[in-house]
């Protein structure tokens, strides 16, 4: 059976770890015709690499990965045959940082809080634990989700509006970032979600084998628009309510909507694009 030229993008934690329970029984169909149509499965994710790396374990996906928001760019060593420019080594990885080091994060959102007169509360100061009463994850997931290497999620201890708009260009001044995530604030510099996806892509396209990859991206919630909207097609579930995301309808009008939401629904889309030859 000949490989499909098609990479797909997609959040693994939304998919394969909601709640940080572990669903991926249920796309066991779709990873399988993946594996064997020889088409990568990109995980674009908000979640850290430690995060990613155990998914990427239970479902055995070998393929490079985007973590932290598009702030860092994993390849497994000897994936590709070409160099990758600006890569350095972590663990058995070609990085290509993206986002600047999370302790200068840390470090300048402290600096950014006391000049703004605002009350934040990082995950760099909150345990494990608290992370998970404040998230509802698993505490294992939510000690993962502490070990972090580029973006520093935080809340507000107090009012948020007013204090938020002067956080905002405290921590601009100096270079930074922040954006407002599902659950938490963020904190970084030079995160770039779909830069990240665009470097992924172009990564395979300088493989002379793979030069005419295609990009696909799933998902279904606005806080992934900037991964879906950087590949050529996108796929957009409907959330558990059964309803489209108001601003992912509006911003990605092409879209192709899929008819079910969930793991099911991701099963279901993945499925329909291999049989249609994508």
């Amino acid at each position: 059976m000949l490989a499909l030229p098609l990479i797909v993008f997609t959040e693994p934690l939304d998919v394969f770890l909601p709640n940080g329970c572990p669903a991926e029984s249920g796309a066991a169909e779709a990873l399988q015709t993946l594996e064997r149509r020889l088409v990568p499965l990109v995980f674009a994710s908000r979640g850290t690499r430690v995060e990613v790396e155990f998914v990427r374990r239970r479902i055995g996906n070998r393929h490079p990965f985007v973590t932290e928001n598009g702030a860092g760019v994993f390849v497994p060593e000897g994936y590709f045959p070409q160099r990758i420019p600006g890569a350095m080594t972590i663990r058995n990885y070609h990085c290509v940082p993206l986002a600047r080091p999370y302790e200068q994060t840390c470090s300048v959102l402290a600096d950014s809080a006391e000049e703004a007169r605002a009350n934040v509360v990082g995950f760099h100061q909150m345990s494990a634990k608290e992370i998970a009463e404040n998230t509802g994850l698993p505490q294992k997931i939510a000690e993962m989700a502490r070990l972090r290497e580029y973006d520093e999620p935080f809340f507000f201890a107090g009012e948020e509006e007013a204090a938020g708009r002067r956080l905002e260009l405290a921590v601009r001044t100096r270079g930074w970032q922040i954006v407002r995530g599902e659950r938490f604030w963020h904190c970084n510099s030079g995160a770039d979600p779909a830069g990240a996806v665009r470097r992924v892509t172009e990564m395979y396209r300088a493989d002379k084998h793979r030069s005419r990859m295609r990009s696909v991206a799933i998902g279904w919630s606005k806080y992934q628009l900037p991964m879906m909207a950087a590949a050529g097609r996108t796929i957009v579930l409907p959330e558990a309510n059964g309803i489209y995301d108001e601003e992912l309808a509006e911003k990605l009008p092409a879209a192709r909507r899929a008819k079910k939401g969930g793991i099911a629904g991701w099963n279901s889309a993945v499925m329909e694009l291999i049989e249609a030859g994508a």
